[in-house]
Parts: structure tokens; C-alpha cells; sequence
């Protein structure tokens, strides 16, 4: 199973109270007072590992709860505080801080002066129905909120705000703060009132809804049609093990894998399920991947040069460069390479010739990666393409 979002709630350990108590001991008939103060609670913390590839953790337990503090104790023992949970999450994780639901009061009114017997539409059955019946606004409204700024603070109007952005490993975020634990009766003490009968109770913690969305964090990604061969060459270059059968939409979910050399220098690899006409728009499985090869350094657009399904390779080349460029024009800022898949079909060189001509000065590897042919050049490329990518990057 493979989970790139999910809702989770996080709550954070309330602080213990503080204890009323006053000293007892023998030949000591007025003791003063010593109520211990209350533990802090537990923090609740993000940490981003690169030994994850996905959500999966958060899906089985989506309520983060942190230890609470333990109260004070008599004799001037203050309580122990309560743990952080720190919580593991994979590199590229986005954190999104879910808006509170606010009580619309003019409902109210309205359905007041509706005679009985009415009809009462909820608000969320109506903002259905107008993008039902309107879906160009709906299209529109969903590309928009997609292309916006990903950066720490920005606001969207689904998600919330973005609070965090964890990209390396190790990085640590503090979702939700503990409360204090409160003071005992021994801080209270002055001199006109030498036994306070009254404690703090321990502060609450920080609580909230929270959306966490992943966009893997790969240096390689393998963009195309469906049914182009993708699974098979990742299947060829590492030890992934992705589903390959001979129809479109086998890949139903990104696969990672790792491109290793024998000089034990690695790569990560990204395929991205198959993009067809009109993904920028949601058509397909659309925005739900796309967003997952913003963050890989070069990207691979692997072709079916045979066109098995009755397409041209020059126009799937045209459709991929035009869909990217409508979800997100950085994307062609990116360093690209273009593989020419299944050259082991009759009809393959023919459309390799012809794809030269109609899109020049572009480079064109061709491979067969179900027979491994030419997937030693890939892997060659790949890691000059890599390198070339993170010397730009520190410049």
C-alpha cells in the first residue's frame, strides 16, 4: 500500500497541576507548604527519515497524542514530565495546518424563518451540486490551488497553511507544543500569606488537524504514457519489483527504487504512473502524481518508439513536454532526457528515424529494457545527469 496524504489529528500532553500540600514531620506542629510543581507535557515532533518511502505509518494511527505530565507531589516533588512522541515521516513531507471549522450563525436564522416543512440543502451538498453542474469552474479551481507557491506560509484554500516543509534527513518539526505544568502552593507562600490553599493547574497542549502530503524526494523520475515501459525499466535498474503486464494503467502508484553502481555510489528512481492528455487538468490519475516529480532533479521522458498503442512517439514527446509545462512550467527548467523504449519491435527503427527528423537537437537514447539492451549507457547517463544537476544546484 502506498500512501502519499493522509489527515491526521496531533495533540500535544497537557502540563501537570501543581499540588497543595503542606510539611509534616515530627516536634513540627505548622509546617509550611510544599506542593511540587506539575511536569511539562509532551511535545509532538515530525522527524523526516530517507528509510521511508510513504505515509503508511500515519494511516494505520492517525491521532498523535503525547504523554501528559504528572501532577506535584507533597514534600516539594515536583512531577515527571511526559515524553515527546516523535514521529517518523519521509524526506519531503509537507505539512499542512487544516483551517477550524467556523459555525456559520446566519443558518441559523434563515431556518428560522423557513416555514415548516421546508426543504434544508447543508452547505457542503450545495458547494457540491455548483461543481457538479459547473465543471470548468470546478477544473479551473482545482488547477489553481495546485499551482500554488509551496513554500512554508502559504495558504491554501483546501489544505490550509503550509507550516513545514521537511526535506532532509533527520530535520525535526514541532507540530504541536506541550503545556507547562503548573505551580504548587509552595510558590504562592509571601509573608502576609504563609499558607496558600491554591495550586496552577497544569497548562493544555497545543491540538489540531493537520494534512500531510508527500512529494518523494528522487534524483531520477521516469515520466510517459501509460503502457511505455517505465515499470520495466525500473524493474531493469534496480531491485524494485513493480507490477509490468502488457496494458495501460498497470502503475496505479509511484515506485521507488534504487540505482546502485559498483563503486557503491546510489541514486533514487521515481516512476510516475502513466500521463495522458489532459492530466494538467486533473483527467487521469493527474494532479494526485504529477506533484511527485517537482522535486527530482532531472527527469528521463521514456517513449514508446514501436507505438504499440496506436500512437506516434513525436506526439506523445509534444503532449508529454505540453502537459508539464500546463501543470507547472519549472518543470521544463529541469534537465530532461528523452529514451526510446522497446526498440526491439519491427516498427521501432522506422519511428526512430522519423522521430530525428521531426524533433531536432534532441538527443534520443534507445534501450530495450525487457532484454536489458542499452540499460548500461541509461545508468551511465543518469549518473552524469545527476552530477551535473547538484553542481548546477550548489552554484
Amino acid at each position: 500500500m502506498f500512501i502519499d496524504e493522509i489527515k491526521i489529528f496531533a495533540r500535544a500532553g497537557h502540563g501537570g497541576k501543581g499540588a497543595i500540600a503542606f510539611h509534616r514531620e515530627a516536634y513540627i506542629t505548622k509546617g509550611g507548604p510544599s506542593g511540587g510543581n506539575g511536569g511539562r507535557g509532551g511535545d509532538v515532533i515530525l522527524e523526516a527519515s530517507h528509510d521511508l518511502n510513504n505515509l503508511i505509518g500515519q494511516f494505520f494511527n492517525p491521532r498523535l497524542i503525547a504523554e501528559v505530565g504528572q501532577g506535584g507531589m507533597g514534600k516539594g516533588m515536583d512531577g515527571r514530565a511526559g515524553e515527546d512522541l516523535v514521529v517518523k515521516v519521509p524526506c519531503g513531507t509537507m505539512v499542512w495546518a487544516l483551517p477550524k471549522p467556523e459555525v456559520d450563525l446566519s443558518e441559523e436564522t434563515e431556518d428560522a424563518s423557513k416555514p415548516k416543512g421546508a426543504p434544508t440543502i447543508p452547505s457542503s451538498h450545495a458547494r457540491s451540486v455548483i461543481r457538479s453542474t459547473d465543471g470548468a469552474q470546478a477544473r479551473e479551481y482545482n488547477l489553481a490551488d495546485e499551482e500554488e507557491a509551496a513554500e512554508v506560509g502559504s495558504v491554501s484554500a483546501e489544505k490550509g497553511e503550509l507550516v513545514a516543509d521537511l526535506t532532509t534527513h533527520g530535520q525535526r518539526f514541532v507540530l504541536c507544543k506541550a503545556g507547562r505544568g503548573g505551580l504548587g502552593n509552595r510558590n504562592f507562600a509571601t509573608a502576609r500569606h504563609q499558607t496558600p490553599r491554591f495550586a496552577q493547574p497544569g497548562e493544555a497542549g497545543d491540538e489540531g488537524d493537520f494534512f500531510l502530503e508527500l512529494r518523494i524526494m528522487a534524483d531520477v523520475g521516469i515520466v510517459g504514457y501509460p503502457n511505455a515501459g517505465k515499470s520495466t525499466l525500473l524493474a531493469a535498474i534496480s531491485h524494485a519489483r513493480p507490477k509490468v503486464a502488457a496494458y495501460p494503467f498497470t502503475t496505479l502508484h509511484p515506485h521507488i527504487g534504487i540505482l546502485e553502481y559498483p563503486d557503491w555510489h546510489r541514486l533514487t528512481v521515481c516512476d510516475v504512473p502513466g500521463i495522458i492528455e489532459g492530466a494538467h487538468m486533473n483527467v487521469g490519475l493527474g494532479h494526485k502524481f504529477l506533484r511527485h516529480i517537482k522535486r527530482c532533479k532531472i527527469l528521463v521522458l521514456l517513449l514508446d518508439m514501436a507505438g504499440t498503442d496506436a500512437r506516434e512517439p513525436w506526439d506523445d514527446y509534444k503532449q508529454l513536454l505540453s502537459e508539464l509545462n500546463l501543470y507547472d512550467p519549472a518543470l521544463l527548467d529541469k534537465p530532461r532526457y528523452v529514451v526510446a523504449n522497446k526498440m526491439d519491435e519491427p516498427q521501432a527503427e522506422a519511428n526512430l528515424k522519423k522521430f530525428k527528423q521531426k524533433i531536432r537537437r534532441v538527443p534520443v537514447l534507445p534501450i530495450t529494457a525487457a532484454f536489458d539492451e542499452g540499460v548500461a549507457k541509461f545508468k551511465q547517463l543518469v549518473r552524469e545527469a545527476v552530477e551535473e544537476a547538484i553542481a548546477a544546484d550548489e552554484k
